[in-house]
């Protein structure tokens, strides 16, 4: 099979032809139709997450996983309805099942877990095995750029913004802003409309086409943050909603720059919530965090539940999205243009691109290490 494998450290993926994997008792074999792209695995690639992983090259990325299944093991009970053929999505976080974290279901947070894609074999390959209890079977079948987006980039919101709710920061009169609005924030906004009991919803970003999907997703009003102060911001955001604070914040970003925005504008008694990982450490005043009361979420990720309630949202037709479909040999095209910050969206690799383009195109395919 083709699989698209990092060697080492702040290389270009190699796109190669390895062995097609074997199963073991428990596991499915699936056969991957589309792969969402994540600004995680650029960042795994250029050393981010090196002291968090104990990394054994080569591995194949690719965490955001749809396909089909192929086959099932002998130890796959029937009970698990997987069938040959059904169309499914891979959970990720994988736990040991018996820590206090896996025993509550929050199994991506598990200390001795581990992620498809960050060391068990990823989706940028044709086939991946996966142990049965992490498939979800699709009962309406989505096509792959709408579907392999939501194991991470439409559930990691999602998620936060469930924690949000339950600070009970939500109501008609209150402003809830998303920072960002690429991948993650595109979603984000989506979820705090239909989660937010009536808030107002505003999106921060410094891109103007972004911006206005995120308008189209559903967002009240977009602010620039492009070269403006925090008072230019208060400003604005006056202008536009009436208040010159916010209530709750998503940040999809995490950069140092949009955490401390994001607390700057923060009313007394607000909430936080970061699910983006661009920066490596937060670093604001104390003081006004203490005295204002601020509530602070990390939020990792999302366990099994959330992404089948965030699965049978998008089987209701209820999320809207923004993606791009990638061949297989351009992965390393478009995790260059992830780095740089000019994918909108989610860019989402599917197989189906290069088995139309005939084996001429897998034979090119195979020999090229494109960066």
């Amino acid at each position: 099979m083709l699989a698209a494998r990092m060697h080492g450290y702040k290389q270009p993926l190699v796109l190669e032809e390895i062995k097609k994997p074997e199963i073991s008792a428990d596991q499915v074999l699936v056969r991957v139709g589309g792969v969402g792209m994540c600004r995680s695995d650029v960042q795994l690639i250029d050393g981010y997450f090196h002291h968090a992983l104990n990394t054994t090259f080569p591995i194949t990325l690719g965490h955001e996983i749809a396909g089909l299944v192929e086959a099932t093991g002998d130890d796959v009970p029937e009970a698990a309805q997987l069938a040959i053929g059904d169309q499914v999505v891979v959970a990720t976080g994988w736990g040991d099942g018996v820590c206090r974290q896996c025993r509550v279901g929050d199994e991506q947070i598990c200390e001795h877990g581990s992620w498809p894609g960050f060391g068990p074999p990823g989706g940028y390959a044709e086939y991946v095995p996966v142990p049965y209890r992490h498939l979800i079977r699709m009962e309406h079948r989505l096509n792959w750029e709408e579907l392999a987006p939501l194991t991470d980039a439409g559930v990691t919101p999602y998620r936060g913004i469930k924690k949000l709710r339950a600070a009970g920061v939500f109501g008609p009169d209150r402003v809830i802003a998303v920072f960002g609005a690429s991948g993650l924030g595109s979603y984000a906004v989506q979820y705090a409309k239909l989660l937010s009991s009536g808030s107002t919803i505003v999106v921060f970003a410094r891109n103007e086409e972004k911006l206005a999907i995120a308008k189209r997703h559903g967002a009240d009003y977009a602010i620039n943050t492009r070269g403006k102060s925090l008072d230019d911001l208060r400003s604005e955001l006056f202008r536009l909603t009436g208040k010159r604070k916010l209530d709750a914040v998503v940040d999809c970003v995490g950069a140092r720059e949009t955490i401390q925005t994001g607390f700057g504008l923060l009313a007394t008694a607000g909430a936080f919530v970061l699910v983006g990982l661009v920066g490596d450490q937060i670093d604001m005043p104390l003081f006004p965090f203490v005295s204002g009361e601020f509530t602070f979420y990390g939020s990792f990720w999302a366990n099994y539940t959330d992404l089948q309630e965030v699965l049978a949202l998008a089987q209701q037709g209820k999320i809207q999205h923004s993606t791009k479909r990638v061949g297989f040999k351009d992965i390393n095209e478009n995790l260059e243009m992830l780095r740089t910050g000019e994918i909108i969206g989610r860019a989402v690799v599917v197989f189906d691109v290069d088995a139309a383009a005939g084996p001429g195109g897998r034979q090119a395919a195979q020999q090229m290490a494109v960066g």
